[in-house]
């Protein structure tokens, strides 16, 4: 069975206030596509809804879903939102990935 995955607060406020001037619901897909320097990249999406396979966890009442095949690649992850000297974004923390790249945006298993 696959560890669930886990938003932070500071992830889930930053989907809570972008959804909010989107007009559109506070749920935030992840999916991991081929590609990026390290062989697989992370997505994301706003979302209308959940798909009926999907894994979804929730905090503070925003919810994050992923589709079972990308849910192979970061099941125990943390999603979080920081904002540094360089810019702000989410980022994964997939205890999963053997490699990654400077951007945080790519790895690979």
């Amino acid at each position: 069975m696959a560890e669930t995955l886990t938003l932070t607060e500071s992830a889930a406020k930053r989907v809570a206030w972008i959804a909010q001037k989107q007009a559109k619901p506070a749920i935030l897909r992840l999916s991991v596509e081929g590609g990026g320097c390290s062989g697989f990249q992370y997505k994301f999406d706003l979302a209308e809804s959940a798909d009926g396979d999907d894994s979804v966890s929730e905090t503070d009442g925003v919810k994050l879903v992923v589709d079972p095949i990308s849910l192979d690649l970061v099941s125990g992850s943390v999603v979080d939102f920081v904002e540094s000297l360089g810019g702000a974004a989410f980022k994964v923390e997939n205890p999963q990935a053997a490699a990654g790249c400077g951007c945080g945006s790519s790895f690979g298993i």
